[in-house]
């Protein structure tokens, strides 16, 4: 893994686009609203292998190409037992006639080769099919080892070009991985890529852990262990998985962790007592600062994306709810007040939702409101649906459902912020409590 990061980060470079391609006036483009989209077709012919090493990697690189725009359920992949012919030259002009005549309103075509340090290239172009146009095209270079990292930001251009939004694919997911019966789970922290691929674990198995959070560089990961007896959050490289704990010297039990915007300082609830309050923690200094003082238990922090705020769950008005107040301390206001308890909030790395769980009914609700506690939504409901967290563009939502009984187990699953396009995301164990990381550098 810290061979892989220091590949990714340090070697992939983004060349000059390609000839021919057009400033982003294309007509081209996905209108995402809160109803129904009807997907956009698209044709993705496997790309050119350009040379003998590359051929293993074409069609893996088309494939996760292809699964990333389908899953968004925006776009729908014209199969190739459609396509009229084939491409086996990249840089042949695009016959829009052939791409016209099975419906297709966006091509892309691309290539690969490998250098003789195992170096890859990847290049592409996005064309609009009936404006017979180039709308994109782009080129990558990273060691074959970061194959799916290019594969991901290929759609990541295509992603952007098509609906004006911003990018999440080339990003990464932490999350508690289970396994074994109900009544003895063993819980380590996991990552992966933020389509269920690459895990990795960090933590053994031996001692509870919970609530693993990225720093926003993706680099660090702070998390709630239970090895010495009580809740302690913990700071661990991802590279070199040395880690320490934020309050070591502290006798408080700590928990429920998240990283300030700038990656400084750490929010999270220290109990002792049984009553729990809100501190920031300085990661460098080790100051610990207070930001609540009430006799009510106080958790869940979460900042807005300026570092301007805070967003936490109190039971201070009688029951769990959903309160703001500035990054500084001060005063609460209470921001949900629909029928049920409310929890887990987090804001919209956009600023302008914060997602939560909601417990109503007999039932779980993963739900997002305005700022203010406006525009109130519940997008699913289910025996236990919880713990959501956003995509890097504030456009996903991810959280984990769990099913009812003594067989019941957790799985994650990922949805568009308007409800619509529910997909799990497959994990080789039982999985809970994703975190995703912001785009990797």
């Amino acid at each position: 893994m810290k061979q892989f990061l220091k590949l990714c980060i340090l070697a992939m470079t983004v060349v000059a686009p390609l000839q021919g391609q057009a400033q982003g006036n294309g007509p081209l483009r996905i209108e995402i609203t809160e109803g129904v989209i009807e997907p956009m077709p698209i044709a993705i012919p496997t790309f050119v292998a350009e040379n003998a090493g590359a051929q293993s990697f074409a069609q893996q690189l088309t494939d996760v190409v292809t699964a990333d725009l389908v899953n968004t359920g925006l776009f729908r992949a014209i199969p190739a037992s459609a396509h009229i012919g084939t491409i086996t030259n990249f840089n042949a002009p695009a016959q829009f006639s052939d791409w016209k005549a099975i419906n297709a309103q966006a091509l892309v075509t691309g290539a690969v080769s490998l250098t003789e340090n195992n170096q890859m290239v990847v290049k592409f172009r996005l064309f609009d099919v009936f404006g017979q146009e180039q709308l994109e095209g782009v080129q990558f270079a990273a060691s074959s080892q970061s194959w799916r990292r290019m594969s991901h930001k290929v759609a990541d251009v295509i992603y952007s070009r098509l609906t004006g939004e911003d990018p999440y694919f080339d990003s990464r997911v932490a999350y508690i991985a289970e396994e074994g019966p109900k009544n003895d789970r063993k819980k380590r922290v996991a990552v992966m890529d933020y389509d269920g691929a690459n895990v990795r674990y960090l933590t053994g198995s031996e001692d509870i852990v919970l609530a693993p959070r990225f720093s926003p560089n993706a680099r660090e990961i702070i998390y709630t262990t239970y090895e010495t007896g009580v809740p302690q959050v913990f700071l661990m490289n991802v590279d070199t998985l040395s880690r320490r704990a934020l309050d070591a010297a502290g006798k408080d039990m700590t928990f429920a962790p998240r990283f300030s915007p700038d990656g400084r300082k750490v929010i999270m609830s220290l109990s002792n007592g049984g009553n729990s309050d809100i501190y920031t923690f300085d990661i460098a200094t080790g100051q610990k600062t207070q930001l609540t003082n009430s006799p009510a238990i106080e958790t869940a922090p979460s900042f807005s994306p300026d570092g301007s705020q805070i967003v936490f769950e109190s039971d201070r008005g009688g029951g769990q709810q959903i309160y703001v107040m500035p990054a500084t301390g001060g005063e609460a206001k209470r921001i949900s007040f629909g029928p049920g308890r409310y929890g887990t909030p987090v804001w919209s790395p956009r600023g302008d939702l914060i997602a939560f769980t909601n417990i109503s009914g007999g039932r779980f609700h993963i739900g997002v409101m305005r700022t203010d506690g406006s525009q109130e939504k519940l997008l699913t409901g289910s025996f236990l649906d919880e713990g959501p967290t956003w995509s890097p563009n504030g456009r996903v939502i991810m959280f984990f459902r769990e099913t009812q009984g003594e067989s019941g187990a957790p799985a994650l699953f990922s949805m568009d912020v308007t409800g619509q396009n529910l997909r799990k995301i497959a994990t080789p164990t039982f999985a809970s409590d994703p975190a995703w990381s912001g785009l990797l550098e």
